[in-house]
């Protein structure tokens, strides 16, 4: 089975040497990259193109906000997982609206980056368990109401569509698990959004976690 490659960058020497010792002490993983600022550290992704970049949230150059808009964009075969001392829940809907894949508190790190980072590479959202029912508790009144029923129904395949992009992959892997075309994931999408009021990611990922649908992605 291939390795996880992985890519970090944090600003400060101690927890990248921290990280390290964590992400090495797994046979699983292949450490690909590292960078002490965002400025630095996009380039290196680029040259690398690790499946997993662990990107701190505050760091020179670029900070963790945009480091993860260019990576998502511009490399999207790389996930972002965001590790940050931040346990402020309103610094994870702009970074999950950014294409951030995980959060994880630093303090969290011993125990939980290992977990994190395969359920990241294998497709999940993974939320910090200590943050993560708060940042939910932000949920839209309307994605609430869906979540208990109400709101216009969804097709299976539009359900399936949606769940699939809660749990973080791509239109192309969709296509190919659900054997449709691309384009049919396109529609099932811009159909289920429509029916639900959903308008971004954030927000899908929230009525995903009140069905249910990111349990075995996040909080284990």
């Amino acid at each position: 089975m291939d390795r996880i490659r992985v890519a970090l960058a944090d600003d400060h020497p101690i927890v990248l040497a921290g990280i390290r010792s964590l992400l090495t002490a797994d046979p699983g993983i292949e450490l690909v990259g590292e960078a002490t600022s965002g400025t630095d550290a996009l380039p290196m992704i680029h040259s690398a193109g690790p499946d997993v970049a662990v990107v701190d949230v505050s760091m020179p150059g670029l900070n963790g906000l945009e480091l993860t808009e260019r990576v998502s964009g511009e490399c999207p075969s790389t996930r972002v997982l965001v590790l940050t001392v931040h346990e402020d829940a309103a610094y994870v809907r702009p970074l999950l609206e950014a294409g951030a894949r995980g959060y994880l508190l630093k303090r969290s790190a011993a125990d939980d980056l290992l977990r994190a980072v395969h359920a990241v590479a294998a497709g999940g959202i993974y939320l910090d368990p200590s943050i993560a029912s708060h940042a939910l508790d932000s949920s839209t009144t309307t994605g609430r109401a869906d979540a208990d029923g109400g709101g216009e129904a969804l097709s299976p395949r539009e359900t399936e569509t949606l769940r699939l992009i809660a749990q973080g992959f791509s239109n192309k892997e969709i296509a190919r698990r659900i054997d449709v075309s691309v384009k049919s994931v396109e529609t099932y999408k811009a159909r289920a959004a429509e029916k639900l009021g959903l308008k971004t990611r954030a927000e899908i990922i929230r009525y995903a976690a009140a069905r249910g649908w990111l349990d075995a992605f996040t909080l284990r």
